[in-house]
């Protein structure tokens, strides 16, 4: 597991290799990841957006933005942590993810940037 506090508010990150599958003649290795975003700080923060890059050990990186979490604009109360799991797929058994969420101050109303710490996403054979 990595972790990463930033402004209080800590993000930490597990992965598990989920397996692979041919597409279009193409082999694809599947990724699961877990974050939990914990507000450590004082003030009651909302998740707005997210900022991903995806690289693969080909050195392939893949852009992903947008509004919230899985749909969802968490609100995270000073204590409090919001868990969610998704996935990605690479075309290599090994690569890596980082990026920022963009969160929002209620108290303040003033924007801020968590950054997520860069993880590695690598199949179990591939470690060898």
């Amino acid at each position: 597991m990595v972790t990463q506090i930033t402004k209080g508010i800590k993000i930490s990150v597990r992965t598990e290799y989920e397996g692979s599958f041919f597409k279009a003649r193409t082999i694809h290795f599947a990724f699961s990841y877990e974050i939990t975003i914990e507000n450590q700080s004082n003030h009651l923060v909302q998740l707005f957006s997210r900022h991903w890059k995806i690289q693969d050990a080909l050195n392939d990186s893949t852009i992903v933005e947008g509004e919230g979490v899985l749909g969802e604009k968490p609100i995270i109360k000073p204590g409090e942590y919001h868990r969610y799991r998704s996935g990605c797929v690479l075309t290599c058994p090994y690569g890596a993810m980082k990026g920022f969420y963009r969160m929002l101050n209620l108290s303040t109303s003033k924007s801020f940037k968590v950054i997520i710490p860069s993880f590695k996403l690598a199949s179990p054979f591939a470690l060898n």
